[in-house]
Formats: structure tokens, sequence, C-alpha cells
């Protein structure tokens, strides 16, 4: 074990030198991400000389049978003492020594030619051992290389399962030797010819377990699974289809062989044949795999599956099944903002920790309308930020509520959860710097937003509708709306009512339709400056059909801003078409895929005013209209918001 640690070091130091080399910045101890559970830092620093790093790095690794201080799953926890003497690491498991060099990594600096580390003493260890994401590659495709780059960077950030989904209606994107039609391009509908060959798949599973990351393989079964039907004429159900599928599992069975599950699906399937789930299950388990199944699907009996995965809020742990949760983890339906804080601020399922049922959370990028490329799925679904984000709740634990509990608003000002937020937000953007300089990364700084939103007034369905306080808003005169009972709101995304409606808390306690808010605030500027904006009324989810705006809206509600009284222009608008369909893929209809509307500033206060109405909650052009807003300045952090125009 020492041997192979002390390679991998020198590896990792390698790579972090040429990181800190390239990038001009500095790992700060404060920075680490996810902070680790007990710390403790002592004056003075370790200095390393970097040419003797190959042969006199002074790490002693230690396995050992227990770690004292360590509350929950040991076996990936590790003890880390940094001092004068040099570096020595305690672990249970490979899988602890692997996490304490992910520490170590981010805590090395460069000065010169040394590496340098503060004195300090770690203890930690995870609150939950699921800490997951899930590619849905059936509906998209992400190619091998891509994928591989993503389980390297996330390991870094203690992310150790990796769910793929790997069939779906759309396509069959695992290679079969048996029966090489199942991923032939005409049985594609989209992505014609994209599979994963064995080697490709061997060679994802050997960075993965070289970087502890578990791999869930699924095959969805009966349901979704059009692609299978297209292939063979049969239904997975029928008497035939149950002949062939059990010969793919087998097939996968020996692809996959020495991973703990395989996931088989059950899920939005009309189930005509009683037998095919446990007889399947039973299948697997002779292959000497355990069976993963969503919930809601099948209706097991008690150790049937070892594992459900809760999908949408129906989702429900059954009996004495261990659950993942995944119930509103959908980042397809996500905004980089205000979703982004709910994550942050959410437990999993109520726990704080993992206990017997609750073994943690994978978050699952569904992209039922076509994107037309990885780069696409990266950047629409806000995937690193929305990542780093889950790594650091999950390994720390924690969260003030559930997302139905705390929904999508800001931490309470004065809070110690604010205080915790915005210290983590501080890391976030130090990673994005650092580590994600050239990777999509749709974030920026969003603490000290701050928004009046005046009551809504209805408008009969009419969101043409103009009140009469629109022109004291754009005229400045925002003094005078002083005794109307608005209220305050924080953050780049501002919710009055969220995607899943009644489901999600947001600002607006009793969002009704047809109706009309406006919201405010003014900017501080040091000068005049023309400054980026991200603007949008509508985050277009991933998984539905929307149709773009009209030419020259904003949305299809008639939202509209001005920035000191006159009107800024929505984008031009790339996709046109008025058929609703998956296979049109998004254009620029989501802020972070076009460049930022550019503003004029002047110096001393501006002030923003955004007319927000709405009609009914579902139309037939957005099926899942938000009633939102989202307003960020990327690089311009040194301006200064506040409704009340209090000085800086």
């Amino acid at each position: 074990m020492n041997r192979i640690c002390k390679a991998q070091l020198l590896s990792l130091f390698i790579f972090t030198v040429a990181t800190v080399l390239s990038t001009k910045l500095l790992a700060q101890i404060e920075q680490l991400l996810p902070m680790p559970q007990v710390i403790e830092w002592r004056q003075n620093q370790l200095r390393i000389t970097l040419k003797d790093t190959s042969a006199a790095l002074p790490v002693t690794y230690r396995q050992v049978a227990s770690l004292p201080g360590v509350s929950h799953n040991a076996e990936e926890a590790y003890h880390i003492i940094i001092g004068e003497e040099g570096i020595t690491v305690w672990y249970l498991s490979e899988k602890g020594a692997f996490y304490a060099l992910q520490t170590l990594r981010q805590l090395a600096q460069r000065e010169g030619n040394l590496l340098v580390f503060p004195y300090c003493t770690i203890t930690d260890w995870p609150a939950f051992p699921i800490r997951g994401f899930m590619h849905d590659v059936g509906r998209s495709f992400i190619p091998a290389d891509q994928l591989i780059e993503q389980l390297k960077r996330l390991s870094a950030y203690k992310i150790n399962t990796f769910h793929w989904h790997l069939t779906e209606d759309i396509a069959w994107r695992l290679a079969s030797d048996r029966f090489p039609a199942l991923t032939a391009p005409e049985n594609a509908l989209r992505f014609p010819g994209q599979y994963y060959t064995k080697s490709e798949v061997q060679r994802i599973l050997e960075v993965a377990r070289v970087h502890h990351i578990t791999v869930i393989p699924e095959i969805d079964m009966p349901g979704h699974s059009d692609a299978f039907r297209r292939t063979f004429g049969h239904d997975m159900q029928s008497p035939e289809g149950m002949i062939i599928l059990k010969t793919l599992l087998e097939e996968a069975g020996t692809l996959f062989q020495g991973l703990p599950w395989i996931h088989l699906g059950t899920d939005e399937v009309r189930f005509g044949n009683p037998e095919f789930v446990p007889e399947m299950s039973a299948f697997i388990k002779q292959l000497g795999f355990e069976v993963i199944s969503w919930n809601p699907g099948w209706d097991y009996r008690e150790g049937e599956v070892a594992l459900q995965q809760l999908w949408s809020y129906r989702g429900r742990q059954q009996g004495n099944t261990p659950v993942i949760d995944s119930k509103f983890h959908y980042i397809n339906h996500y905004d980089p903002f205000a979703d982004l804080i709910s994550l942050y601020r959410s437990n999993v399922l109520g726990k704080p920790q993992s206990d017997s049922l609750v073994w943690g959370a994978i978050l699952a990028v569904w992209n039922d309308r076509k994107l037309d490329t990885p780069e696409a799925i990266l950047l629409e679904n806000n995937f690193y930020p929305l990542l780093l984000t889950l790594a650091e709740r999950l390994w720390r634990g924690g969260g003030s509520g559930y997302f139905d509990e705390i929904g999508v608003v800001y931490p309470e000002a004065g809070s110690q959860e604010r205080v915790d937020w915005e210290n983590f937000e501080r890391r976030l953007l130090h990673h994005q710097a650092t580590y994600f300089a050239r990777q999509p990364f749709p974030y920026t700084q969003q603490s000290g937003y701050s928004w009046q939103l005046l009551p809504p007034m209805p408008n009969q369905g009419k969101t043409d509708s103009i009140f009469p306080l629109e022109k004291l808003l754009l005229a400045g005169q925002t003094q005078v709306l002083d005794t109307l009972e608005g209220t305050i709101a924080t953050g780049a995304s501002i919710y009055l009512r969220h995607v899943w409606g009644d489901l999600i808390p947001a600002y607006l306690p009793e969002p009704l339709p047809d109706h009309t808010a406006y919201a405010y605030t003014w900017i501080y500027s040091p000068d005049d400056r023309e400054a980026g904006a991200w603007i949008s009324f509508q985050d277009y989810s991933r998984s539905e059909k929307d149709l773009p705006p009209p030419q020259g809206k904003w949305d299809w509600r008639n939202s509209q801003i001005w920035v000191n009284g006159q009107i800024i222009d929505p984008p031009v608008w790339e996709n046109t078409h008025r058929e609703r369909s998956s296979e049109i893929p998004l254009k620029n209809e989501n802020f972070q895929s076009r460049s930022p509307t550019l503003l004029k500033l002047r110096k001393g206060w501006n002030h923003v005013v955004l007319k927000l109405p709405v009609g009914s909650f579902t139309t037939e052009e957005v099926r899942l209209v938000k009633w939102m807003f989202t307003f960020a300045l990327p690089g311009s952090e040194a301006l200064f918001f506040s409704p009340t125009r209090k000085q800086p």
C-alpha cells in the first residue's frame, strides 16, 4: 500500500504543480472543498523542495483498524498530521488513503521551487456513503474520454458513484457481441451509431476503480425499451423478449464483473407480465450482482432488491430496503443559482447523515430534449457547480431541511446558515477559477444581490397590462413605494413560483395565476462602465419541448427589464420553430449559452426594474412555467446592490 500511495502522491503533486503554475492561483487552506469534518490549524508550514519530491517526500502511511474521533462511514475516513516531521496519513482502507490525497492536493501551495503545506491536523469522514451523479446516455451521448475526464475531476471532490443509464427508448448504448443490431444506426433515434464498445467500457471501469468511484450500470426494463423493441420486434415482457434479455444480461454481467449492483429500472411502465420483474431480479442475483430499482416502480417484496432509488416527489422508502435519494435531484430542471442554493441547504430525506436506510443521493441528468454536444450537456445542466455543491453537502452532512421545506429562497439574513452558505460560495468560486477555468461552469457570485418584490396585482390574464406604479419605478421614485408590503429577496435567481409549483416554496407564499409583480433594486457603480449581464425570465428545462420566445420578447409572458429607465431588449433568438419537439436542441434560450447582455451603468446609483407578469401556470408554449427572473453581473463583484440605496 505504501508503494502504491507514494506513486499516486507523486502523480498527484505533479498535477498540482502544473495546475498552480498555469493558473497563477494558490489553493489557500480555507478553500478546501468539501470542507473536512475536523480541522486544527497550527502556526508554521512544511516546505518541500520540488526537485526532491520523487525520492524524499516526507509522507508516511499507516493503515489502522480504527480512527479515533471518526463517527461515521469509517471505511472512507482518514487522519492527516502535517508538522515538522512531514506528512502522516492514517487510514482504514485504500478509499480513505485516496481521499486524504485529494485533501493534500488542495492544501498544496506553490512558492518558487517549493511546495508549502500548513501545519495542521485533519480528521475526516463522509456523512453519506453514496455521493453520485447520473448521465442518461441513452437519450444523449458522452464519449468515453469525456466521461473519464468527469470521473477524474469529480473524484477529487470525493464523489464516489457514477450511475450510468445506458439504455432508453431512443437508443441502446452498450455494445453486444451476441446482438450487434442493438447499437446499429438504424435502431437509434438520436446520435445513431454512437455507443460504448466493450473496450471503452473496460477503460471507464478501470478509471473509476482507480479513482474509487463505484459504477452503477442501468439496463432499464421493462419500460424505456423501444430501442429493444425496434431491434427484435418483441416486447421485453414477452417470452421471446425475456430470453433475449437474459442473454444480454449474461453478456453485461461478464463485462461488469466485480461491480456490486446492476440497476434494472422498472419505472414508468405498465406491467403486463407479473413474473417479469421477479424473474429478472432473481436472474441478476444469479449473475453475482445485487439489484437496484427505481421507486415508484415495481412493488417489491422485502429483500427482493438491495437498494431503491427514489425519483420524483412520489418516491417512498419501503420496509427495510435502503434508498438513494433522487426525488428532487433532477438537475435538468435546475437553474444555476437558486436551485444550487437549495441543493446546498437541503439534507437528504430529512437526514443530516446516513443511517441504515438512507445511504445518500445521486444528481440525475435527464436530457429528454436533445442537446447537440457533450459540452452543451455540462453547460445547460450547470453540471460542475451543482456536483461540487452536492459533494460538500453529502460529505459534510447537515442541511437545514429538505427541499419541500426550505424551498428556493436565500438563507435568512444574520443566520449562521447565511454565513456558512456565503463561505461555501467563496470556496466554490475559488475552485471554479483554479480548477475549472477551461470547463463549462456557469456560476458567478450572487451574495450581495438584493431585490424588493412588490405585491403582485391581478391582470385578468392580460400580461401586457401596465399599472400606475410602473411610471414611478421607471422614474426611479422607489421611495414612494416604501409603504407597500413587499418582500426582500436575495440572490441572482428569484423564484416567485418554482417549476414544481406548491411542492417547493418560493418567495410568494401563495402564488396565483393572472398576476403581475414588479421587482427593483439599485446598483452602485464606482465609475461609468459597461457591464455584461446574465438576464433570463424562464430557465428552460432540458426535458421539455418548450418553444423559444417570440422575437423581440424575453418570454411568452411579456416580462420586461429597464436600467435607469431605458428598456433592455432581449437577444435575437436562434431558434424560431413553432412546433413542439424534443429533437430541436436548445440554442441560446438559456443565458448560459449566449453572450451577456451589455448594460451601461453610470457612476453612482443605477436603478433596475423588472416587470414580472404571469398568466396560466401551464401553457401551450411552455409546459412548466417558471415565474422567476435571473439577473447577474459576472465579473462585476465591485458593484453594490441595495433596494433602499444604502451607501456601500
